[in-house]
C-alpha cells in the first residue's frame, strides 16, 4: 500500500480511463431499477427517504442501495456501469476521475462539513498549529483522491511541509483510525465516523472555520455518469428532488430525533453518534445551490481549483481547462419546480 503518490493516483486514473472507454454507455430503455452509491457512517437526511422506500416509490422503480467507503470506488463503480447514482461523493475524488477522461455530472451539493473532514495527529507527539512543522518526517494514513486528500495537501502546502519528507500510506478513513490507534501511523485523515474515531487518539491542526478562512472548503455533491442523466433527466430530478425534500424537513428541525432516529440507523450509528456528527453538517437548500457560491460558478472554480492542487502535487498528470462541462444542474432545476 506504501507508494509514492503520484504513482497512487495516476494509476486510479488510468484505471478509471480503461473502465470509461469499456463502460455501457446507457442503460436499456426498459428501466425497473437502479443502483446507487453511499456511505455508511455518513448520516444525511436522505437516509430516511432511503429507508422508508420512498426513493422507490417517487421513482417507480426499485433502487438498489451499496456501500462504498471512498469516492474513488464510487467513480470506478459508475465508469463500470455498476452505480448510476453516487450520494456525496467528495469533489476530490470526482475531480480526479474527470482529470482522466470519466464523463462525470455534478448533480447537487449533497453536504457541506468543514468540521466533519480533518486531519488528526496522535496525542503522544503533542503537535498543534503552532508546532505543525514537527510533522516532517512523519507517517500518515491518508485515503488518496479523496477530500480529505486535497484538505490534507492544502493543510501541509499551509503548513510548510515537504511532502516528500512525510511516508504516506494510502488508507480509507477506518482503517487510519485503527492505525492511529495502534501507532502505526502519527497522524491519519479522513471524514465521518473514521474521523470520530481517529479524535479519540488525537486533535485536529486546524478547526473548519480556520479551514475555510484559508479556503479549504470541504463539501461533496450527488453525481452520476453524464450519459445516463442525458437519457434519464426526469428521474434524475425526482431522485434529487427526494433528497431535497429530506433536506428541508431536516433544516426546518421539526422532526427532531424521530428522523434523526431513522438516519442514524440506517447509517450504521448510534443516535448520539449520529447527532454529533450530523450537527458539523450543512445541506443547502436547492435556491442556495443554484447561487452563485455554489453551481453558479463556484463549484465550478473550486473544482479546477481542487485539480492545481493535484497536479502541483504531483497526484494527477494534468487538470482540464475547464470543469463546467462536469456540471450539469438542469435536473436540479426540473426539481425545484416539481
Amino acid at each position: 500500500m506504501k507508494r509514492p503518490l503520484a504513482t497512487l493516483l495516476s494509476g486510479t486514473a488510468l484505471a478509471l480511463s480503461a473502465l470509461t472507454l469499456n463502460a455501457p454507455a446507457t442503460l436499456a430503455q426498459g428501466l425497473d431499477q437502479i443502483t446507487v452509491g453511499y456511505f455508511l457512517e455518513w448520516p444525511l437526511p436522505m437516509m430516511e427517504p432511503k429507508a422508508l422506500g420512498t426513493y422507490d416509490d417517487v421513482l417507480g422503480l426499485k433502487v438498489n442501495w451499496v456501500s462504498f467507503e471512498t469516492g474513488t470506488a464510487m467513480s470506478a463503480a459508475m465508469a463500470s456501469g455498476d452505480v448510476q447514482i453516487a450520494v456525496s461523493q467528495g469533489v476530490p475524488p470526482f475531480v480526479v476521475a474527470a482529470s482522466a477522461g470519466q464523463d462525470l455530472a455534478a448533480l447537487d451539493v449533497a453536504v457541506s462539513y468543514s468540521d466533519n473532514d480533518n486531519c488528526v495527529v496522535s496525542s503522544k507527539l503533542e503537535i498543534d498549529k503552532t508546532n505543525a512543522g514537527d510533522l516532517a518526517g512523519k507517517k500518515v494514513a491518508v485515503p488518496l483522491g479523496t477530500a480529505a486528500h486535497y484538505g490534507f495537501l492544502r493543510q501541509m502546502d499551509h503548513f510548510g511541509i515537504d511532502l516528500s519528507s512525510l511516508s504516506i500510506v494510502d488508507m480509507a478513513p477506518p482503517e487510519g483510525a485503527v492505525a492511529l490507534s495502534q501507532g502505526a501511523v502519527d497522524f491519519a485523515c479522513g471524514y465521518g465516523g473514521g474521523l470520530a474515531r481517529m479524535k479519540e487518539h488525537g486533535n485536529v491542526l486546524l478547526t473548519g472555520k480556520e479551514k475555510e478562512d484559508l479556503g479549504i472548503l470541504v463539501f461533496d455533491v450527488t453525481s452520476a455518469p453524464a450519459g445516463f442523466v442525458a437519457e434519464y433527466p426526469d428521474l434524475v430530478a425526482k431522485f434529487l428532488g427526494v433528497t431535497a425534500d429530506a433536506n428541508t424537513r431536516w433544516n426546518a428541525g421539526d422532526e427532531g430525533d424521530a428522523m434523526l432516529k431513522v438516519i442514524a440507523d440506517d447509517s450504521g450509528m448510534d443516535l448520539e453518534a449520529a447527532r454529533s456528527a450530523i450537527a458539523t453538517m450543512e445541506f443547502p437548500s436547492i435556491q442556495e445551490q443554484l447561487s452563485a457560491k455554489w453551481f453558479d460558478g463556484g463549484v465550478q472554480t473550486f473544482m479546477k481549483g481542487v485539480a492545481d492542487v493535484f497536479v502541483e502535487a504531483g497526484s494527477i498528470s494534468g487538470a482540464r481547462d475547464s470543469y463546467a462541462g462536469n456540471v450539469n444542474i438542469e435536473p436540479l432545476k426540473m426539481a425545484a419546480t416539481e
